[in-house]
């Protein structure tokens, strides 16, 4: 097979012949030899016989090319292809005219060393000798290499790869290669990353073949080339390919748990926290020891996909191998914990934080005392809250509305209210609806149906969203009072301003009115609301324990024909109502 040494040809059918006869130009001319990037310089016999001593052999042909270095091309600067000149200005056999240089040429290419041994075995043979047509960089030229120093060479490599000179980079791999020399693995897995950022995957995946079958492949090399896969053809086959390496039995010592977290971040940049599991616990199975990134991955992952109880079982084990968390890290467990209710694991996470040194920010200590307040401790979530005013920040909107929460939480309905009307005095800017309804909550617990009428005005008169959450408070706290005809009216209110009642809006005022002795109401409301199990049972049971019996069995009829089915204390209602009868 011929090949192309810096622009000769080493087929046995152009070393075969005879060189052109000397010119009749002056004494002395010979062959004339272009160099690159010089003009044409005449020969003489001590030029012939010093060139004679650079001789390739390649199979059985020999080439008496000059030799080539590649200095220019690893300062940056791509390499013109180097041509003979024919005699009397008369143009070779391949077209060359004769020194009437027009612009750099390439001769034309051949398949590389590379592409050839790597071909052999994944190709048919019938194609095996083909570039492959989606490869830019399938076919290179070959360069006579003075420097025969492998480490040299494949520092040389390693800048190319590194500057992402592609083709050079390529040329000197294959030129060295065809020498018989070796470049190291740290040079072949540059080059590999070189072909990730500017090549396609295919020429990623020969060059990753390669070093396997060299036994050169590096637990970077797998990292590489299953991003690349990754990002050319998703996770899923990156996690096929990274299965098939697991089972190789020369692959197993390779695989490091840089591996494992390259394998990670690609499924936990899918969302897919189950594969995250299964490849954790193999990273278990497999003797490897986590890393703090690889914790970090799994906790922001789990919290990300909302599974913090595996979250907080990482962070758990982090600390068991007595790795240091980061403070994002404990920030998303504090998180996790709030929204799992752990919170005394949240303030266990917390005063780490403030050994280490760091310094909470005003997120996290809302979620500390939304987490102690949700937990209905109270004077933990105050003791947090004055902490809070001596790190120096000042509390918003969410840390009024968790205070308030702790106080409702631990039954303190009285101070919640009176915490309320001082965020209203000194912060009324920072008053929204999630602090009303709170404080219409405690209006609710303790029967205020007035103090909530005036906090229902209030936040009309702010402007604020009146939301159906918001009139359930205030019916709730006149059913509590024994107020159903006030009740009636903030139904009405409600009604009037487009708020659509909810199920728990109907039931509230049922009861209201049936303890109230509002029978016709009562059966007005029926007529309007859609046909509810919930509310006519409700209905059934108060009518019953008022003694109105003859009215529940009414509408214990209507509801049968409505194809409502009753519960269980509906029957034994109707129940005992047959049996006194």
């Amino acid at each position: 097979m011929a090949t192309v040494w810096s622009g000769c040809s080493t087929s046995c059918g152009s070393f075969g012949q005879e060189l052109p006869p000397r010119g009749k130009r002056g004494g002395g001319e010979g062959t004339r030899f272009l160099p690159r990037r010089r003009g044409r310089i005449r020969g003489d016999a001590r030029q012939t016989q010093a060139l004679s001593a650079a001789m390739v052999t390649v199979g059985a042909c020999v080439c008496r090319a000059a030799p080539c270095l590649l200095d220019s091309v690893v300062d940056g600067t791509e390499d013109v292809s180097v041509g003979f000149g024919g005699i009397d200005g008369e143009p070779l056999a391949d077209g060359y005219d004769g020194g009437k240089r027009r612009g750099p040429r390439r001769r034309p290419t051949r398949p590389t060393v590379f592409q050839k041994e790597v071909g052999a075995r994944t190709a048919p043979p019938a194609m095996a000798s083909e570039p492959d047509s989606k490869s830019e960089h399938g076919v290179s030229r070959l360069h006579f290499l003075e420097e025969r120093d492998e480490e040299t060479l494949s520092r040389r490599l390693i800048k190319l790869s590194q500057n992402n000179k592609v083709r050079s980079a390529t040329e000197l791999f294959d030129s060295m290669r065809a020498s018989g020399l070796q470049p190291s693995a740290h040079a072949c897995n540059s080059l590999l990353a070189c072909y990730v950022r500017r090549s396609p995957l295919a020429d990623a995946m020969r060059m990753f073949e390669f070093m396997k079958a060299k036994g050169m492949a590096t637990g970077h090399t797998y990292t590489m080339i299953l991003k690349a896969v990754a990002s050319n053809q998703g996770y899923v086959s990156a996690l096929e390919m990274f299965d098939k390496i697991e089972e190789e039995e020369g692959s197993k010592k390779i695989i490091d748990v840089i591996v494992y977290n390259t394998m990670i971040s690609v499924c936990g940049r899918a969302k897919e926290w189950m594969l995250v599991e299964r490849l954790w616990r193999r990273l278990e199975q497999h003797s490897l020891n986590g890393t703090l990134l690889t914790y970090d991955l799994l906790v922001s992952i789990f919290v990300q996909c909302g599974q913090s109880e595996l979250a907080i079982a990482a962070y758990q084990e982090m600390l068991q191998k007595g790795l240091d968390p980061s403070e994002d890290i404990m920030k998303a467990i504090i998180a996790s914990c709030t929204k799992e209710g752990k919170w005394e694991f949240a303030m266990s996470t917390f005063s780490r934080m403030l050994r280490a040194g760091m310094k909470p920010s005003l997120i996290l200590f809302n979620s500390i005392i939304n987490s102690l307040g949700k937990a209905g401790q109270d004077e933990l979530a105050f003791r947090m809250y004055h902490l809070l005013e001596k790190s120096g920040l000042k509390p918003d909107q969410y840390t009024w509305s968790a205070l308030l929460l702790a106080l409702y939480r631990s039954g303190r309905c009285w101070d919640c209210l009176k915490l309320f009307h001082g965020i209203k005095g000194k912060h009324p800017t920072l008053l929204n609806d999630h602090l009303y309804n709170t404080a219409l909550m405690s209006c609710e617990k303790l029967g205020q149906w007035e103090h909530g009428l005036q906090l229902l005005w209030l936040m009309e008169k702010r402007g604020l969203k009146l939301s159906v959450v918001s009139y359930n408070h205030v019916i709730g706290a006149c059913e509590v009072a024994s107020k159903p005809k006030v009740a009636l009216k903030v139904y009405q209110r409600m009604i009037n301003q487009r708020c659509s009642p909810d199920t728990f809006t109907h039931l509230s005022v049922i009861r209201a009115c049936i303890w109230g002795s509002l029978w016709t109401e009562v059966e007005d409301i029926l007529e309007e609301v859609a046909p509810d199990s919930s509310i006519y049972n409700a209905v059934i049971h108060g009518l019953c324990l008022r003694g109105k019996t003859g009215l529940a069995n009414k509408v214990y009829a209507k509801m049968r024909s409505m194809g409502l089915v009753p519960d269980g204390k509906t029957r034994a209602f109707m129940l005992q109502h047959i049996a006194t009868d």
